[in-house]
């Protein structure tokens, strides 16, 4: 199943410039997400990451990464209107580069659930070269 920008839009929160999701190829509620983020030269992010050699910022490629998984905890019907917050980062590796006009594949599979906190596996990818792995911990709230 896809889902469009505007269906992403309906599920997080997140807005221009921190939307980092741009569509969903498939995914499986409350267990994986299959996403795409197109990057491009014109994010604010490039003004000053770096000006003579554009690299986009690792902890953006984790927060895409979150926020796949976020799409795949949040598609579930009991999770509907919550938002997901990060609890921890671990064993997070950068193996290459990301520049503008990269397409990242974002990968994230939630590996476990106990109550509203939960473990994530992601892999981002450009084309077939693996860019960064990393695990989540995670809770659903209702934001409140």
């Amino acid at each position: 199943m896809e889902l469009s920008n505007d269906q992403i839009r309906k599920i997080l929160p997140h807005r221009y410039p921190f939307l980092l999701v741009d569509k969903i190829l498939d995914y499986d509620p409350g267990k994986w997400a299959l996403g795409i983020k197109c990057v491009t030269a014109n994010e604010m992010n490039f003004l000053g990451h770096f000006p003579e050699k554009s690299l986009m910022p690792g902890v953006l490629i984790i927060e895409a990464l979150a926020q796949t998984g976020a799409i795949a905890a949040l598609t579930l019907p009991e999770n509907q209107g919550k938002i997901v917050l990060f609890g921890g980062i671990k064993n997070a590796r950068f193996k290459a580069p990301v520049t503008p006009g990269d397409v990242l594949t974002l990968d994230c599979r939630i590996t476990r659930m106990r109550g509203p906190i939960g473990i994530g596996e992601a892999v981002a990818k450009v084309a077939e070269t693996t860019v960064c792995v990393a695990m989540f911990s995670f809770s659903i709230t209702d934001g409140k």
